[in-house]
C-alpha cells in the first residue's frame, strides 16, 4: 500500500471557530499490545456561535472553543503557530514524527525556556521515530518513548495547558500536501485538562484511565462503543472516511445501518485488503467510492464519521482511530465527539466533496489477491483460556485478526507473512477464525 501508515495533514482549507459542548460516556478499562497502524475541498466558514448537543451523556460544563482544519488545505501553518508562540509548556505525542521544522520549533521553544515534552510510539514506529528522538534530546526536549507494549497511535499537541490539537495526522513532512486529514483546535477546558492529565501519566510510564473531559473519545477505553453509538445512532445519513476497515462490529453496524434504510457513504483509499468488507457492504446497501492508491491521487487517512447532519440529533467523531479491532481495542488512541453545528457542516462537506470526486466500488472490479493463509493454535495458559494462534500467509505486513466465541485479537504480519496472536478468552478446543489481508483460515487448540 502506497502510504500505509503514514499520516499527514492533507486537504481542503477549512477554519472554523465555535462553541459547542457535548459528552462521553464512562471508560472501560483494557490492556494493550497491538498494531496501529497503524483532492481538497474549498470549503471555509467562521463563526462563534453557542450551540446544544444534541445528547446531554453527562453534566453541563463550559463550552469548548473548536477550530477546525483541514488538510491540506489549511497547511501544517496553524499548528506551527502554536508551537513556536508557546509561553510555558507544550506537550505532544506522537505515533510518527519525521519533520525537521517542527524539531527545530520544538527545539527553539526549549531554548527559550519553554517546558517541552514529546511521547513518542516504540512500539511500531521506534527506528522512524529514532532521528527525532535523538535530535530533541541534544537540544534540552524532554523525550521519552511511549511506555512499551502499547501502540501509541495518538497524535495530540498541547500548548500552555490550554489548548489541545486532536489530529488525525501524523507530523510527517512528506505526507502533507497529498492527504486528507482533520485536526481539531480545543480549548475546552475539560478536555484540555483530561489530555494534560493523560500525558502527565503516559509520560511518567504511570497507568491510567484517561478522563473523558467534556468530548473525548479514547482507545482502548470507550473508543469502540461511541464509534458504535453513533452509527447505530444515525437515522437518515452516515458519512464515513477511513484508512482502515476491518473491525467486524463496526461492519456490521455499517451493514445493519444501510439494511434499516439509513444512506451510508464511504469513501476510502483502494486496498485489496478491504475488498471482502467493501463486498458485504457493498451488499447491505452501502455506497462506497475509492480513490486509488497512487502517488497522484488524494490519500484518506482522515478517520471521521459524520451522522445526519444538517439534522436533529447530527454528530461527528473524528480523531486518530481507524476502524480495526487494534485501533479501538488495544492502541492509545484519541478522537473527539460533538454536535457542534460548524464542525459537523464542515467535515460533512469535505467527505460529500471527497465522495463525489471518487470511483465507485463495485464487487465484481476488485482485484483478486490471490490471498492465502494457514493457521494453528496452542494452549498457553488454560487456567486463563489465553492461547497463542500461528499465522503463516502470503500477506507481508497486513493485519492479521484471530476471533474465536467473541474474543478477537490482531497483529501485524511480518515481512515473510508470520504472525503470532495472543487470543486471550476462548476455551481450549474453540474454533479460531483468522483473516490476513484478503485471507480466512480456520484452526482450534
Amino acid at each position: 500500500m502506497y502510504r500505509k501508515i503514514l499520516i499527514t495533514l492533507a486537504a481542503a482549507g477549512l477554519g472554523v471557530s465555535v462553541a459547542a459542548c457535548s459528552g462521553t460516556a464512562p471508560h472501560q478499562d483494557a490492556a494493550s499490545e497491538q498494531i496501529a497502524r497503524t483532492a481538497a475541498v474549498g470549503t471555509s466558514a467562521a463563526a462563534s456561535v453557542a450551540v446544544e448537543p444534541a445528547t446531554a451523556r453527562r453534566s453541563p460544563s463550559p463550552a469548548a472553543s473548536f477550530q477546525l482544519l483541514t488538510e491540506p488545505g489549511s497547511g501544517i501553518g496553524p499548528i506551527d503557530k502554536l508551537i513556536t508562540r508557546a509561553k510555558h509548556s507544550v506537550d505532544l505525542t506522537m505515533y510518527e514524527f519525521v519533520d525537521s521544522t517542527a524539531e527545530a520549533d520544538l527545539a527553539a521553544d526549549a531554548a527559550r525556556g519553554v517546558d517541552v515534552r514529546v511521547l513518542l510510539d516504540r512500539h511500531l514506529e521506534k527506528s522512524r521515530n529514532t532521528s527525532a528522538y535523538n535530535y530533541l534530546s541534544a537540544h534540552r526536549v524532554h523525550v521519552r518513548w511511549a511506555p512499551a507494549g502499547t501502540t501509541y497511535h495518538q497524535k495530540t499537541l498541547t500548548v500552555d495547558n490550554a489548548t489541545s490539537v486532536i489530529m488525525t495526522l501524523n507530523l510527517v513532512a512528506s505526507d502533507y500536501s497529498g492527504t486528507r486529514d482533520f485536526a481539531v483546535i480545543d480549548t475546552g477546558r475539560a478536555d484540555v485538562a483530561a489530555i494534560v492529565a493523560t500525558f502527565n501519566a503516559d509520560f511518567a510510564g504511570r497507568a491510567i484511565t484517561p478522563p473523558d473531559g467534556t468530548d473525548l473519545v479514547w482507545s482502548p477505553t470507550n473508543a469502540k462503543r461511541e464509534v458504535l453509538s453513533v452509527i447505530n445512532g444515525a437515522k437518515h445519513t452516515l458519512a464515513v472516511e477511513d484508512e482502515e476497515m476491518d473491525d467486524p462490529a463496526v461492519t456490521a453496524a455499517l451493514a445493519d445501518a444501510a439494511h434499516r434504510g439509513v444512506h451510508v457513504t464511504i469513501t476510502m483509499t483502494a486496498d485489496s485488503e478491504w475488498d471482502q468488507t467493501f463486498t458485504e457492504l457493498a451488499r447491505a446497501g452501502a455506497h462506497i467510492r475509492l480513490y486509488p492508491d497512487k502517488a497522484s491521487a488524494l490519500y484518506i487517512h482522515a478517520k471521521a464519521i459524520v451522522a445526519d447532519a444538517g439534522r436533529s440529533g447530527q454528530r461527528v467523531l473524528v480523531g486518530s482511530q481507524n476502524f480495526s479491532v487494534a485501533s479501538l481495542g488495544y492502541n492509545r488512541e484519541l478522537g473527539l465527539l460533538t454536535s457542534n453545528a460548524h464542525i459537523v457542516a464542515a467535515i460533512s462537506a469535505t467527505l460529500a466533496s471527497d465522495y463525489a470526486k471518487a470511483t465507485a466500488y463495485s464487487a465484481s472490479s476488485a482485484s483478486s489477491s490471490g490471498a492465502k493463509c494457514t493457521a494453528t493454535a496452542s494452549v498457553y495458559d488454560a487456567s486463563r483460556d489465553e492461547n497463542n494462534v500461528y499465522v503463516h500467509s502470503n500477506q507481508p505486513d497486513k493485519d492479521a485478526t484471530a476471533t474465536a466465541a467473541g474474543y478477537s485479537h490482531s497483529y501485524w504480519t511480518n515481512s515473510s507473512g508470520y504472525a503470532l496472536i495472543y487470543l486471550n478468552g476462548p476455551a481450549a478446543g474453540a474454533k479460531i477464525t483468522v483473516t490476513v489481508g484478503g485471507a480466512t483460515c480456520t484452526t482450534s487448540d
